[in-house]
């Protein structure tokens, strides 16, 4: 079931600053990545990342700010950003966060973790469920870490 979310929670963003908004509510994965750290020697499937959602076939990660997703056929979250991935990880397995973590040939930091959104629509939402993709209107804007 995806939710509309009830009072922040005391994550350590919150206490920072407590005023700025919660854009990270729900975590969306694609299992190519899963797939990908698995050729690589990781022991990881769904759900072990901390994701509430894994897709396939979709390519979250250039996906533009605002875009929606259906999910099912009531829920919609609409992404945020990229996810900056945790040390959580490295406690998951040793490695899987630099794994998760590269450095184009510009330099610039690329992060596969996946992608956060916010729920717009309250729903439940089944393993095998259609994903919808509804863009924003342009122009479009790239993810951004959130």
């Amino acid at each position: 079931m995806i939710r509309t979310p009830g009072p922040p929670s005391s994550t350590a963003r919150a206490s920072r600053d407590p005023s700025q908004p919660n854009l990270r509510q729900v975590h969306l994965i694609h299992a190519e990545l899963h797939e990908e750290l698995r050729g690589a020697g990781f022991d990881v499937c769904a759900g072990q990342m901390g994701e509430n959602v894994t897709t396939r076939g979709i390519d979250l990660l250039g996906l533009p700010t605002g875009t929606r997703l259906r999910l099912g056929d009531a829920a919609r979250v609409e992404i945020t950003g990229l996810r900056t991935p945790c040390a959580q990880l490295e406690r998951l397995q040793a490695g899987l966060m630099a794994a998760v973590l590269y450095r184009d040939q510009q330099g610039n930091l690329i992060r596969k973790a996946g992608v956060m959104a916010v729920v717009v629509t309250s729903g439940l939402v089944r393993p095998g469920d259609a994903v919808t993709i509804e863009l924003p209107p342009p122009p479009h804007r790239p993810l951004e870490p959130v």
